[in-house]
């Protein structure tokens, strides 16, 4: 995949996924503004995102909807089924162990890893819950390059700092804290409460808009 901004690559599976719903229902091809029009995303940023890939289109005709879904199918990596670790399986990693990943991603959490004793040696739908301390050789052992961690932030470095004796390359980060990994890692930070405060933030400089007006 060539080197594309952050913001790009993250806008990318969204592309994918109305790209296949349109291919579902017979579209055969789409202009640059009617995908703007149902992922909600301009048309100028959806043709900048698509040129750091070359020429995927035609003007005057728009984009080939199958080409383009098989192109980023391809781009994603979707063609393989990727095994992810779960470290952490309290509500929130359970509420994960439950969701249908491989239906609509081609990734599945193949182990769960938690120092909870009633969950050891357990199997949640599907998947077998290890003990932390077999962390580092069942990643090993399972050849898993990918982890979520929901573990409590207090705890989250020490369980990072356990990853490096590892061949994880990337982690999907629901703590709040900000992690010190090694550069060939790549982290991706949920934070929910954050995300919750910022919705709060528009929505109030929303109201506050609409009482100046009045």
């Amino acid at each position: 995949m060539p080197k594309i901004p952050k913001a790009t690559a993250k806008r990318l599976p969204l592309y994918y996924r109305y790209l296949r719903s349109f291919a579902d229902m017979g579209t055969k091809r789409i202009s640059s503004r009617e995908l703007s029009d149902a992922v909600k995303v301009d048309s100028a940023t959806i043709r900048r995102d698509f040129s750091h890939f070359g020429t995927l289109g035609k003007r005057g005709y728009g984009y080939d909807v199958e080409k383009l879904t098989d192109f980023f199918n391809k781009q994603l990596y979707r063609e393989a089924l990727t095994t992810v670790g779960l470290i952490g399986v309290g509500h929130l990693g359970n509420a994960l162990i439950h969701y249908n990943f491989k239906k609509s991603n081609s990734v599945r959490i193949g182990a769960g890893f938690d120092v909870n004793e009633e969950l050891i040696g357990t199997v949640q739908n599907g998947v077998p819950i290890y003990s932390i301390d077999d962390l580092v050789d069942t990643l090993q052992d399972m050849a898993i390059k990918i982890v979520i961690l929901t573990v409590p932030e207090q705890n989250v470095q020490d369980v990072v700092d356990r990853l490096k004796d590892t061949d994880v390359e990337g982690i999907l980060n629901f703590t709040p804290a900000r992690l010190e990994v090694p550069e060939e890692m790549f982290v991706q930070n949920v934070d929910l409460a954050n995300e919750l405060q910022t919705l709060i933030y528009y929505i109030g400089v929303k109201h506050q808009s609409e009482q100046d007006t009045d």
